[in-house]
């Protein structure tokens, strides 16, 4: 290969994306064995390193090359000094380049996992085929969950165990979906393996006909991650105020998420004031516009006060300053947390004092059931209420990872004691409308004297809530209408509750603020559960952009709740728009605009998915009745 070749391929293996992936598996589910394997048959291995595991092997009188050895070096590592236990391992192949987290499997070892997996936008879970899914396999997956990994991919190992069976594949398959969908898990995958013969790891294996994805080198090489960074939210919290001279003063910072372009206006907090971005420097250059992850310094046009740990965001997209605030913590230290106790909370570039005034629940990862504490110990994760002492600029964890999250330090060892992700922010209790009571004690709910069944049987049906939910423009009132007339013509009582029509009557008095949103959604759900009670089959028709409101929404309307995502790229749904909202909120014309000015946040595991882009209209409201009946709901013909 000529020195031209040589730069070539280093240009574009410089330009190529990069994947941040974690691995987790118990004991012997053989992890070791399938890092070595992929390195090696992705020829991601310098001959210096083969002859040492060639060697090692000849040592430990083990048959052929055992790949597993390939992973001693990274242990190695961790014992001279590396303080998280967690080994990163760096490759690259023609299409992507790679850092993998290797992280402990053992329950003992959960803070290390969460370390290794907080930046990875997926997660490798192996499981056993011989042995089926473990309590460490759900531990991983409610850890991926809770971290909100992207990208979930199961690798099935040992296949070779039981002579690649599929329906062995099927059954662990089942029972791992089954156990996903109570958690956050966004694009599940399962990959039939053999690590240590090889089988779908880089070449797609003979042995598994059945099977018809990718390897495993395939998925992780063409996996789309340009979605999972934030490009919405402009976050940049300012690290250093750089003032070499007189004529320069800069602001440096790593953006954390969304876009900032040279002639933007920028709002800084918590002070306020506004100017628009002059320059944007960094060490190789000045930049047009910078994205997520970048760290730059920017000039402004005016001179305002800025200091270390304020923020620059958008004048409709901001936000909330916040002391009180709930969060799931990952304790990390061998001493209890203590309530009351305080501790330093780093955030962003701010290091503030609190309290964890109140720990609500600890939470069994196995079984996911919350039970009542009094402290949390090493490697356990808990819900707790905190205190600040100084107000932070925050968002929700679901809403912003970079912002939604932050460590525990203990002021008198500076040990960091715990990693915790933001799941609401407010005076609790009282700003969540699920949780609260009704304003009078003097009130009791009444059931009358006709049961659920006699509405079933006079209206042939049962009654159900098809939540549709989706970008504006994606089609949600006009499949939900198409729905409801082939319903009624079928003789079936259905109504939708569109979001525009809901607005000019019962919600008139609600805006668009992600807390009037959510008391959008929780009104709706409960006219919904009341409909539902009548034996009516309601479809609603509404953006709901926050998993976290139609949780809400399920738990309230309960067991007929079903989700329906209703999907059309962001370019579908603007060349659709006929009212010219999206145009009106590039413009600044509309504030806190679902996917432009606001995150939408695409459902983990809808009971159906529609794409509406690419299938007929009536292809769907075929693909929803028959999802009805095979739920029971509708009887079949």
């Amino acid at each position: 290969m000529s020195m031209v070749e040589i730069e070539e391929l280093l240009r574009r293996n410089e330009q190529s994306d990069l994947l941040r992936f974690s691995t987790a598996g118990s004991v012997d589910d053989g992890k070791s064995t399938l890092i070595g394997r992929l390195l090696y048959d992705s020829k991601s291995i310098f001959e210096d390193q083969l002859d040492s595991v060639e060697d090692a092997s000849r040592r430990l009188n083990r048959e052929g090359v055992d790949l597993a050895l390939l992973m001693d070096g990274l242990k190695a590592e961790r014992e001279q000094g590396i303080t998280i236990d967690v080994a990163y391992r760096y490759f690259s192949t023609p299409k992507r380049r790679f850092i993998i987290a290797d992280t402990p499997g053992h329950e003992q070892y959960t803070r290390n996992m969460v370390t290794g997996a907080s930046r990875a936008s997926l997660s490798i879970i192996l499981v056993d085929a011989a042995k089926g899914m473990s309590t460490q396999s759900r531990r991983h997956a409610f850890i991926a969950g809770l971290l909100r990994i992207p990208h979930v991919v199961v690798v099935i190992n040992k296949m070779d165990l039981v002579d690649f069976s599929e329906e062995r594949f099927e059954e662990i398959r089942e029972e791992f979906s089954a156990f996903a969908r109570k958690l956050e898990i966004g694009n599940l995958q399962f990959l039939p393996v053999s690590a240590l013969e090889g089988d779908n790891v880089v070449e797609n294996s003979e042995r598994t006909p059945w099977y018809h994805g990718p390897s495993l080198i395939q998925l992780l090489e063409s996996v789309y991650i340009a979605g999972d960074q934030n490009f919405i939210d402009l976050r940049l919290p300012i690290q250093y105020v750089n003032r070499p001279t007189r004529d320069f003063r800069g602001f440096c910072g790593t953006l954390a998420s969304g876009r900032i372009r040279v002639g933007d206006k920028v709002v800084a907090l918590p002070s306020g004031k506004t100017s628009r971005v002059a320059r944007i420097a960094t060490a190789d250059g000045d930049l047009p516009e910078a994205g997520p992850a970048q760290a730059i310094t920017i000039c402004l046009e005016d001179e305002i006060d800025v200091s270390r740990g304020d923020m620059f965001v958008t004048e409709n997209n901001q936000p909330q300053i916040a002391r009180d605030m709930e969060a799931m913590l990952v304790w990390m230290d061998d001493t209890p947390l203590q309530p009351n106790q305080p501790y330093l909370f780093r955030h962003t570039t701010q290091t503030v004092k609190g309290t964890v005034a109140e720990l609500r629940y600890v939470v069994d990862p196995d079984t996911l059931h919350h039970s009542d504490a009094q402290a949390l110990e090493l490697n356990e994760i808990g819900r707790a209420r905190l205190q600040l002492y100084s107000p932070l600029l925050v968002d929700t964890y679901r809403r912003n990872r970079a912002t939604g999250s932050f460590v525990m330090i203990d002021p008198l060892t500076h040990r960091t004691v715990a990693a915790g992700m933001i799941s609401q922010i407010g005076r609790t209790g009282a700003t969540d409308p699920q949780a609260e009571a009704p304003t009078s004690k003097n009130i009791t709910r009444h059931r009358g004297a006709v049961p659920p069944e006699r509405r079933h049987e006079l209206l042939g049906q049962k009654p159900a809530t098809l939540w549709f939910t989706g970008l504006s423009g994606a089609g949600k009132s006009t499949v939900g209408f198409a729905l409801e007339k082939r319903l009624m013509d079928m003789g079936h009582a259905c109504y939708v509750l569109d979001g525009d029509n809901i607005r000019h009557g019962l919600n008139r008095d609600l805006g668009f603020s992600p807390q009037e949103r959510s008391e959008n959604i929780r009104r709706i759900a409960e006219v919904a559960r009341l409909m539902n009670d009548a034996g009516v089959i309601v479809i609603t028709a509404f953006i709901a952009p926050y998993c976290e409101d139609r949780d809400r929404a399920r738990e309230i309307i309960g067991e007929g709740f079903f989700e329906v995502f209703v999907d059309a790229p962001i370019e579908v749904c603007e060349q659709r728009d006929p009212k010219g909202l999206y145009e009106k909120a590039r413009k600044g014309q509309i504030a806190e605009f679902t996917g432009v000015s606001a995150p939408y946040e695409a459902p983990q595991s809808p009971e159906v998915h529609l794409h509406t882009d690419r299938d007929a209209l009536e292809a769907s409201v075929d693909r929803l009745v028959e999802a009805l009946r095979d739920r029971g709901l509708l009887p079949r013909s």
